[in-house]
């Protein structure tokens, strides 16, 4: 019976300083607001430097993403769909002195699509080169492409003037080409210029019937040249004489399919050669991971440039508490005089820096958030922003108000009541 009273007494007591405390905080916070009430435009000059931190760290933060997205929108359009498949070698056995040629075949690219369905483009690529009138009487060394008319949207190129040729061209092997800007406008002129005019390749006439260009620089992964034509593969083989290609592209639905898509590629064609023959292949992948990877750092780096801002509004803090507290020494003898704890008078003052330090940080957050929504509102521009860079920056200014307010609090709460009572 007795161990159970001490129970209830325990209870009650505990309950009761609960509530006391309770009361203490809603008190603690009561005099921190009036505290800022007589004092306005100190407040609101000390939260400045914490609304120009918070929203700076919300800013770089959608500035880095969207640089990221702006960055990875560029690779995507060279083709992260893509896979490149091209002959490495090899071709003879262990037992063989003479080593074959294994080159890849039209056959190959048949097989691939239709074995595997998440292929959606697929083109051969056979390269040569030419001297090619340039005017004046002047040649020039020329690429010239012969590929399938899918070449056009695996490599996203963008027709400026006239037309790429069809599937009709290609089966008919009409003697038609596709040449790039450059090329155009230093023969012709400019690409409206170019578009009907003839030209010869080893002898054999083409006719130009558009001008195109790549959609994005291709950071050196494609094949293309400033000077270069595109002429169907029906037509370019004639020229090397055999059904051998340099490469074969083919273009997936999504990006994830990518990686297996790869391996899958590599298994078949390597199934209808030799053995020892080596097929390789390309993706641009890793270069888009890579591209993240350096968006991210860069970002952080930029975050904890922004951080700094956050630490010179918690500098402001500290010295505009400072100077609080020494103008309220009489004060804060009197509360001690009347019972108040050190606990008490250390948390009326650390109250005080955080209300300060959130106050900014959450005028802050609205500010940095209203920039990007702003852009989104008025130019339908998809800005994004992260709602994990709010969390960052509201913790971070509470984080600045607890630590250079720790000072002045306990500066406050070390004070001799006595002394205290004396000050003038």
């Amino acid at each position: 019976m007795k161990t159970l009273e001490q129970t209830r007494r325990r209870g009650f007591e505990e309950t009761l300083l609960s509530a006391r405390r309770t009361l203490v905080m809603s008190e603690i916070l009561k005099l921190a607001v009036d505290s800022f009430k007589a004092s306005k435009t100190r407040f609101a000059l000390t939260a400045l430097g914490m609304v120009i931190g918070t929203a700076s760290v919300i800013l770089v933060v959608t500035i880095g993403m969207t640089g990221k997205e702006y960055v990875q929108h560029l690779i995507e359009k060279i083709g992260t769909n893509t896979v490149e498949l091209e002959y490495a070698g090899g071709g003879a056995t262990p037992t063989e002195r003479v080593v074959y040629n294994d080159y890849l075949t039209l056959e190959d690219e048949t097989v691939v699509d239709r074995e595997m369905p998440e292929v959606i483009y697929s083109s051969p690529v056979l390269q040569m080169h030419d001297r090619i009138s340039s005017g004046g009487g002047e040649e020039r060394d020329t690429l010239v492409l012969g590929v399938s008319p899918d070449y056009q949207q695996i490599r996203n190129l963008i027709v400026t003037v006239g037309r790429f040729f069809d599937q009709t061209d290609d089966t008919t092997h009409q003697h038609c080409a596709v040449v790039t800007e450059p090329f155009a406008a230093e023969r012709y002129g400019n690409d409206d210029a170019a578009v009907g005019q003839t030209f010869q390749i080893q002898g054999i006439p083409f006719t130009i019937i558009g001008v195109f260009r790549e959609a994005v620089p291709d950071f050196g992964e494609s094949e293309i040249a400033q000077q270069t034509v595109l002429i169907p593969y029906s037509v370019a083989r004639y020229f090397t004489g055999t059904e051998a290609v340099n490469q074969i592209y083919f273009s997936m639905r999504t990006m994830s399919e990518v990686p297996e898509a790869a391996k899958e590629i590599v298994r078949i064609v390597h199934a209808r050669h030799r053995p020892n023959s080596v097929y390789v292949v390309q993706t641009l992948t890793a270069l888009i991971v890579t591209a993240g990877e350096i968006a991210n750092a860069l970002t952080a780096v930029l975050v904890l440039v922004a951080a700094v801002t956050l630490a010179v509004g918690g500098v402001g803090i500290m010295n505009i508490m400072l100077a609080n507290v020494r103008s309220r020494i009489r004060e804060i003898g009197i509360r001690k005089a009347l019972g108040a704890t050190y606990r008490e008078i250390q948390l009326q003052f650390l109250s005080e820096a955080v209300i300060i330090s959130l106050t900014g940080g959450i005028v802050g957050t609205f500010v940095g958030l209203m920039i990007p929504l702003s852009i989104r509102f008025f130019t339908n521009y998809p800005i994004p922003f992260s709602w994990l860079s709010v969390v960052i920056a509201l913790s971070a200014a509470t984080a600045v108000g607890v630590i250079f307010g720790t000072v002045p609090a306990t500066r406050a709460a070390q004070m001799d009541p006595v002394e205290a009572l004396k000050y003038e």
